[in-house]
């Protein structure tokens, strides 16, 4: 009995959740990183944006897309969610003893680590660049170094859209990122989940001296080095992925298809209690 108990939580889903479809970039790199990990993924598309909402509001959405996590008995909640990251995260930790991790703190320690001239940029919508989120956490790991943060809030349109690397992104990316080259950064953190789609494009605008740090890739690393630290990487095994959203738009397949890299098929439409 007591080796099962022991086995249990190690086969127990991943939880990821966003206010809408770009966590679903998180869940593309954690089955990389985590090949035999079942997830369940919810996206509560009926309520997005978070980013425009009152921190009150993103506070109690987030505890509720928590709870509606823990009833499918997940192992580890990931808030893919910069908006929640930003403003839930430690309420959540302190809440609930399963492992809780978000989006902010593993990019912002990659980027301290990857810069070389301690002039390190950050793009996000505008409320995360608001927040000042990033500068905080980066700040926790190297004091002195220098940070150029900006809003690009058109690369979330270009994503959903698809144009991920056509003449518009280009030149929207051009636009958007030569202040910051300007500025010598020789990293630039992705602080949205929605920017790894168009990574391509602004790497051929930032040029190739300056390094990219996904804040999704970087997400799901964590994810397995916390999962292994508490002995809870499940062995080799076929997966499962389940996709839950609150509100399912005609084009929500499509938009789940280009995010995930694949077709998804294992979709329910989700009820969140308040």
């Amino acid at each position: 009995m007591a080796g099962m108990q022991r086995t249990l939580p190690r086969n127990r889903p991943i939880g990821v959740f966003d206010s809408g479809l770009g966590g679903l970039t998180v869940v593309k790199a954690l089955k990389r990183v985590l090949p035999y990990e079942d997830i369940v993924y919810l996206g509560d598309t009926a309520r997005l944006p978070y980013g425009t909402k009152s921190a009150e509001a993103i506070q109690r959405f987030a505890l509720q897309d928590t709870e509606f996590l823990l009833g499918r008995n997940v192992k580890l909640v990931i808030v893919a969610c910069h908006s929640a990251s930003s403003v839930a995260l430690d309420e959540l930790q302190k809440r609930h003893k399963l492992p809780i991790l978000g989006v902010i703190d593993p990019g912002a320690r990659a980027a301290v680590e990857t810069t070389r001239n301690n002039r390190i940029g950050v793009i996000g919508t505008g409320l995360t660049i608001g927040s000042g989120s990033y500068e905080r956490a980066i700040r926790r790991y190297r004091r002195d170094v220098e940070i150029v943060a900006r809003s690009t809030p058109l690369f979330v349109p270009l994503a959903e859209e698809g144009w991920l690397n056509n003449d518009v992104a280009y030149r929207a990316a051009l636009a958007y990122l030569k202040p910051l080259r300007a500025e010598r950064i020789d990293t630039l953190l992705l602080g949205c989940t929605h920017y790894p789609l168009l990574k391509r494009v602004i790497a051929r605008a930032l040029g190739h001296r300056i390094r990219l740090v996904d804040s999704a890739e970087e997400t799901a690393l964590s994810a397995r080095a916390l999962l292994a630290d508490k002995s809870l990487l499940r062995r080799k095994a076929r997966p499962r992925y389940r996709f839950y959203l609150s509100d399912l738009s005609p084009s929500f397949r499509e938009i789940c298809s280009r995010f995930l890299g694949e077709p998804v098929n294992d979709v329910i439409r989700a009820t969140i209690p308040d």
